[in-house]
Formats: C-alpha cells, structure tokens, sequence
C-alpha cells in the first residue's frame, strides 16, 4: 500500500502499526524540496536564477534544468557550470549577479547530495567582487527635496510617496520590504510595523517614529482601511493592484528627476544608514546599535558605512603625502 509522507508534525506515517518509510526522492522532486519553506522573496529570486540556468541548457522546465544538472555526473556537472560562468561573463553580468546564479545552483546540487541523489559536489568557486561597493545616497537634504516633490503630487500619489520615503528613509527598509507590506502588518495605535525582513522567515516588530506614523496616517485616509497591500499601483495598467519592486523603483527614480536628484530606492537606505553612523558617533551610541538598526549580517559593511563617511583614506592620503615636501 502506497503512503504518502506528508504530516505536518514530520513524524513517519504509521500504518497497521507499522511505520511506512516515504517515497525516496527522485529529481522531479528536488526543486519542490529545494524551494519549500523558504520566503516568497527568496522563491522568486531562486526561480529567476534557475529559470537563467533553464535558458542556458534549453531545457523544457526547470525541473528538467535541475535533473540534468544532477543526471550529469560529477565531472560533466561541473563542467556545465564552468560553461554557464563563461557564458554569464560574456553577457557583462556584475560579480555579485554571476555569484549568486552560481550559488543558487550549489545549493541545488547540495541537497541532492543530503537527499542521496548524488555523491558529489559542484566545486565552480566564486568570481572576485568588491565588498559593498557603493554606500552613497541622496543625503539628507536630498531626501527632504524628495518630501517636497512627492507632496507636489496629486490624486493620492502624494501621501502614497510620502509614506514610501518615509519607510525607506526612517526605518532604512529595503524595496521588497516596503512592497510586501499589508494593511494588516500597520497598527497605528501601537506606531508599530511588521516587517518581513531579507532572508528572514519571521516578521520584525519595528516602532515607528512620528513623521513615519503621521505620512501612514494621511496614506490611509486616501487608501482606505480595506485588507489587503499597504500600497497600491495608480497606474491605469495595474491600477489597485499591488505596488511592485519594479514600480517603486520608477517611482523613485521619477522622484529624483523632478528634485534634480539621481537615486534610486536603495540610496534612501543607504542615506539612512549613513546617518545613522554620524549621529551614534556623536551621541554615544554603539556600533552594535547602529547594526541593528541597519539590519545588516555583518557588522564589517557597517564599517564600510562609517569609513566612507569619516572618508579615512582621504585624511591618511592627506597627512602621508604631507609628511614628504616636494624637493624644491
């Protein structure tokens, strides 16, 4: 009698009194197993970089990606990566991209080897990438030009916008943060906001200040109180429905041209972050503080942060080519 394992207490069915092993895994399985109990976030991101891997091969589905990859051999599945890495060279892609596609399929080929599908590994290593290259933002001031052209808007977009900035700049939220909230993570009684953060599995209680708390307040008289996403699209295309990473970042982007501004989402985090360092240093606040704040995993791109901002390799360059005159 076949049996299926799946109980939610993860204990083996019992049949007769008998306990019934599972169905071994085969390949067809894998990518289930591999995408199962992840966020939705890390979902989508794991199927754009296996659905790269897919076009690559020409297979029919990333499934069929996924067996061939594991049906390859030690040396030929290998061999495939190196391929792949050429290849996603050849198209200009950063360091970061290419790593991340070739880790998406390490991990893969890492939970066939602990499901007993293969005895190996892929062993393609990493190309060299900078770390955190880029921490600038619009700066303060540049952020208040933003305020300002957000609230010259009309329809609703204003206090939309404005409530955007406000979560990206004051809470340092990332982008897929800010557009997966819902109304139901909101509750303005207690000024508190639940957020799923990067990588995280479990929604973070964050406190809002009142700026943040006010520009929600105007947002929900205009949007409503009706379940649902936090923020919406205007546009007649996806009018109502959920505001996309995509969306938010044109938003943005619209944003600083009408401030005379070149950003992007990611340059109010970055803003904040940096702000964030300046005022700890003044007001005896701990670097482990700031972290938090920052939500970052390791505290060395804090420091990029900091570095950057005190600019200490302008200053070292500075008193080392002083130290030495010109000969005359």
């Amino acid at each position: 009698m076949a049996q299926c394992w799946n109980r939610s207490d993860g204990q083996l069915p019992v049949v007769a009194g008998a306990i019934v092993a599972p169905a071994a895994i085969t390949p067809a399985d894998l990518i289930g197993h591999f995408l199962s109990s992840r966020s939705k976030r890390t979902i989508q991101a794991y199927r754009q970089d296996l659905e790269d891997f897919r076009q690559f091969i020409g297979a029919g589905s990333i499934d069929q990606a996924a067996a061939i990859l594991i049906g390859s051999g030690h040396g030929q599945a290998n061999g495939l990566a190196l391929s792949y890495l050429a290849y996603l060279r050849d198209r200009g892609l950063q360091a970061a991209t290419i790593n991340r596609r070739l880790a998406a399929l390490r991990s893969l080929v890492k939970l066939a080897r602990t499901l007993g599908l293969v005895p190996w590994a892929l062993e393609i290593s990493n190309l060299k990438a900078k770390s955190y290259r880029d921490t600038q933002g619009p700066g303060r001031d540049g952020f208040h030009r933003l305020l300002a052209a957000a609230a010259a808007q009309k329809n609703g977009k204003g206090a939309r916008d404005r409530a955007i900035l406000r979560l990206l700049y004051d809470l340092a939220l990332r982008r897929g943060e800010v557009v997966a909230l819902n109304l139901a993570d909101l509750d303005l009684e207690t000024g508190k906001l639940a957020v799923l953060g990067k990588g995280q599995t479990e929604k973070l209680s964050m406190t809002l200040p009142e700026p943040t708390k006010k520009a929600l307040t105007d947002w929900l008289t205009v949007r409503g109180t009706e379940p649902g996403p936090l923020f919406y699209n205007f546009d007649h295309a996806g009018k109502g429905r959920r505001l996309t990473g995509t969306s938010l970042y044109r938003l943005i982007r619209r944003l600083g041209e009408k401030s005379g501004i070149k950003t992007r989402p990611h340059g109010l985090r970055h803003t904040a972050i940096t702000e964030a360092c300046k005022i700890a240093q003044v007001s005896d606040i701990g670097l482990e503080e700031v972290l938090d704040f920052s939500r970052h995993a390791d505290i060395r791109v804090l420091l990029v942060y900091r570095d950057r901002e005190r600019n200490v390799q302008g200053r070292l360059s500075t008193l080392v080519a002083g130290a030495v005159a010109d000969p005359e």
